[in-house]
């Protein structure tokens, strides 16, 4: 597992599990600008939860559909249970609605870079008690009980 980061990090770390990989690179990328550290690119559950174990990222980025017909909404169950947020980001919207108790939000796509930026940034600051930014406007919130209110 490699850490990639940009100086002066935040020194929180996220973990990206998409099988786009085009879309991935994009988003690292984004992120590692705006200073979060990023665990290695994931496509498939078995090593999302490898790489998740060993480096205990603050957030995990998960798309429904990945590689090999695994399944998204499975691995989040995993996660959670490790005590990692999830935030889903996939375009099959009505599939993450339904698996809102595994997650703590889901981002539609197609999204930009910058607006997962966004999106990151505030889930992280409400995940640390902060209510000083303003909720994105196409993310979904799922999880009162982090004190994140819910999508209007």
């Amino acid at each position: 597992m490699t850490c990639m980061q940009a100086p002066n990090t935040t020194g929180q770390t996220v973990m990206i599990v998409e099988d786009e990989i085009l879309v991935a690179m994009n988003l690292r990328e984004a992120l590692i600008e705006a200073r979060y550290q990023i665990l290695d690119l994931t496509i498939r559950q078995a090593e999302a939860l490898e790489v998740a174990r060993a480096g205990k990222p603050d957030l995990a980025l998960v798309n429904i559909q990945l590689a090999d017909g695994d399944d998204g909404i499975e691995l989040a169950v995993q996660l959670k249970a490790l005590g990692i947020p999830v935030v889903f980001i996939s375009g099959q919207i009505s599939r993450a609605r339904s698996a809102n108790t595994v997650a703590i939000a889901s981002m539609p796509k197609p999204y930009e870079a910058d607006e997962m930026v966004v999106a990151v940034a505030y889930l992280l600051a409400r995940l640390r008690g902060s209510s000083a930014l303003a909720r994105p406007n196409r993310l979904e919130v799922f999880d009162e009980s982090l004190g994140l209110e819910p999508a209007v």
